[in-house]
């Protein structure tokens, strides 16, 4: 196996599986330009597709989750009609493949999409078409890729048993899942019991945003009390693991469930700094729980606001925390292993696209 670090074109080369991407939080900046300019929308700080771009990223290093959460008012402004939500979703698509991902879920919050009229239905078969687009682009282009979409209900409304409901009635079109997402602090998943306890009914899947802006209780309740198949960063379960003198390392009772349940978690690196939830790349958890074999996943989370890419998060690992080859290939297999298609379509990317392509870099 392969120890050397690899070099940014074999990184970019890799194939990559992506658990944990924002519809909303990867559009293009000259798309959002584009869109406004279309509909009228006036809200954007500038118009000029680079200076956009660092602004959105600039906005978004404050620390705090909730500043770096205001920024998707302008992204969310201009995904309001069925044309705006089917070219996003496709270009979704397109760079995700034009960066080696071969396998990726993308979420999305139906109910923030319907001030232009539509439908919750209605946004969701827009994506879904938009996701369909760019699969059949990318394929033509020879960079393959499979989307699926996840739902989203939003943590401080009170629409999550609805769109779970809509989750469960796509679930054979493209909707493979179901999640909550938003600020975490005095929003606990439990308040959305309805809708968990719904979807463990109809045998669906779920992730949930948890211990990112907000600790151990989160995860705990995302967990024992709701059942989620996944946790959404989840960074914050390193609190309840404890490095001895020595370098030993001694895991909580909540921790060691986690790695005893091989419980997924979507972790983000850039995203997590951004947000105050990791202080460094070099620092951040997801290291220290690869090392102890934690089921962790390397994702973008808001490709926009991190200006980052599949391959720059990676890079950063190798770069700033020591990552091999071998490493990247490790997370990738976990992510498809913890991917929401059915167990015969994750054998067939993992057998048949991942390892021949990390073989073929010398992993």
């Amino acid at each position: 196996m392969a120890t050397a670090a690899p070099t940014a074109e074999v990184v970019r080369r890799a194939p990559k599986a992506l658990l944990h991407d924002h519809l909303d939080g990867g559009l293009r900046p000259s798309t959002v330009v584009d869109l406004a300019a279309a509909s009228g929308y006036d809200g954007l700080p500038t118009t000029d597709p680079e200076e956009l771009g660092g602004w959105f990223r600039d906005a978004a290093d404050s620390g705090s989750l909730e500043r770096y959460l205001e920024t998707f008012s302008h992204t969310v402004a201009v995904m309001q009609t069925r044309e705006q939500l089917t070219r996003v979703a496709r270009e979704c698509a397109l760079d995700l493949a034009a960066d080696g991902v071969v396998y990726a879920e993308s979420r999305f919050a139906p109910e923030l999409h319907i001030e232009g009229g539509l439908s919750l239905e209605e946004v969701v078969q827009a994506v879904l078409a938009g996701f369909r687009e760019g699969e059949a682009e990318a394929a033509a282009a020879g960079t393959p890729i499979r989307m699926v979409a996840l739902l989203t209900a939003m943590r401080h409304a009170a629409r999550s048993r609805e769109i779970a409901e809509l989750a469960v009635a796509h679930r054979d079109h493209g909707v493979g899942g179901f999640d909550i997402a938003g600020a975490e602090a005095g929003f606990p998943p439990t308040r959305h019991l309805d809708a968990f306890e719904y979807l463990r009914r109809e045998n669906a899947h779920f992730t949930i945003h948890a211990g990112e802006a907000f600790g151990l209780p989160s995860i705990w309740e995302a967990i024992q009390w709701c059942g989620a198949d996944r946790l959404g960063h989840g960074v914050r379960i390193v609190d309840d693991v404890e490095v001895l003198d020595g370098g030993a390392v001694s895991l909580g009772r909540l921790a060691a469930y986690v790695r005893d349940r091989r419980i997924p978690l979507e972790m983000c690196p850039s995203s997590n700094l951004q947000t105050g939830a990791a202080e460094s790349i070099a620092a951040h958890p997801i290291t220290l729980l690869k090392g102890l074999r934690f089921r962790v996943t390397v994702n973008t989370d808001n490709r926009l606001m991190s200006g980052t890419s599949m391959s720059r998060e990676m890079q950063l690992l190798v770069d700033e925390a020591g990552w091999t080859l071998e490493d990247l290939r490790w997370v990738t297999i976990n992510a498809l292993k913890s991917s929401f298609l059915p167990f015969d379509e994750r054998l067939e990317l993992i057998e048949h696209v991942v390892k021949p392509g990390y073989a073929a870099l010398g992993a």
